[in-house]
């Protein structure tokens, strides 16, 4: 394997450039696609680097339950350093482990939570809550998909406001977006490197979001007027993994896009651009970087099946 078990440790810092990339020149839908596909490979690869190292490692600790022949000097060969980086990846791999536990675990619970607290409620498409905070979110599954909000809220906009906001959080729930939410909480959690992906793809959905309420409700300027008070007033949603209105985030891009021209339908830019050339590179990475972690496993599979005692 050599060095080339490293590579998917530090191919998502290619993916920084092209996370600012396609958040200013794709349409808001394919980069969501794109940067989320990107974040779940890269992701995987490198969770899978740190297992092959961690095999390694651990075979060499006294006691360990593994086959003697895994501690050959042919195994440990395949490695750099085997027994630095060996031992180094496994509290690095349990504290993957561990943090993408968390965030599941804290996922499940809070949708959890906002279910039950919808349980004395009409089952209503909308879900309007006597609160006197402002908030709004997208709750998806459960017995339905609902759209969440506060008489709060409400009552902080005008007739063609609220239907701009039940607009967006219809496009959050029909686009599924909480699935690519939750697919770069993940992904950032398996590798810090991922941390701009996830920031992107989380101004990117509501940016996709925002152009399907303005098409659907036929301006643009009441869907920017929407997010604006709604930021203004609401507190935002119980986790990262829920998408709404007011997310956090850079807000006056959304509000300045939505004053702009909509987005080229186009999804995605010529080969012969800078941006074109930039996305196919990243595309070029992701595919590198699984390739380097399957020879890998492969690699030290086969290595491990020749070790192994019969």
């Amino acid at each position: 394997m050599g060095v080339f078990v490293f590579l998917p440790l530090v191919l998502p810092l290619t993916a920084w450039p092209i996370a600012h990339l396609a958040t200013q020149h794709l349409h808001p839908r394919t980069a969501t696609g794109l940067l989320s596909a990107m974040a779940a490979v890269m992701a995987l690869c490198s969770t899978l680097c740190l297992g092959l190292l961690m095999v390694v490692g651990t075979a060499q600790l006294p006691g360990n339950p593994l086959p003697d022949g895994w501690s050959d000097p042919e195994v440990r060969e395949s490695v750099p350093h085997d027994e630095i980086v060996g031992k180094a990846a496994i509290p690095v791999l349990l504290a993957v482990v561990m943090g993408c536990g968390r965030t599941l675990l804290r996922h499940w619970r809070v949708r959890r939570r906002a279910h039950a607290a919808l349980a004395g409620l009409r089952d209503t498409s909308v879900a309007v809550l006597p609160d006197d905070e402002p908030y709004a979110y997208a709750l998806p599954a459960g017995p339905r998909d609902r759209i969440v909000v506060t008489t709060a809220l409400l009552a902080c906009l005008d007739s063609r406001e609220r239907q701009a906001l039940f607009a967006h959080e219809r496009a959050h729930l029909t686009a599924r977006h909480h699935r690519h939410l939750l697919i770069v909480q993940l992904a950032a959690r398996a590798n810090p490197f991922l941390l701009p992906l996830r920031t992107a793809v989380s101004y990117v959905t509501e940016r996709w979001a925002d152009e399907e309420a303005a098409r659907s409700v036929g301006s643009r300027r009441a869907v920017a007027r929407a997010i604006g008070k709604a930021a203004l007033v609401s507190r935002g949603t119980p986790a990262p993994t829920l998408a709404a209105i007011a997310a956090p985030g850079p807000l006056p891009r959304r509000v300045a896009a939505l004053l702009a021209p909509p987005p080229p339908a186009r999804t995605w830019p010529p080969l012969f651009t800078a941006v074109g050339l930039a996305l196919w590179s990243a595309a070029a990475g992701a595919a590198l970087s699984a390739t380097f972690s399957a020879n890998s496993a492969v690699t030290l599979l086969l290595l491990l099946h020749a070790a192994t005692p019969l």
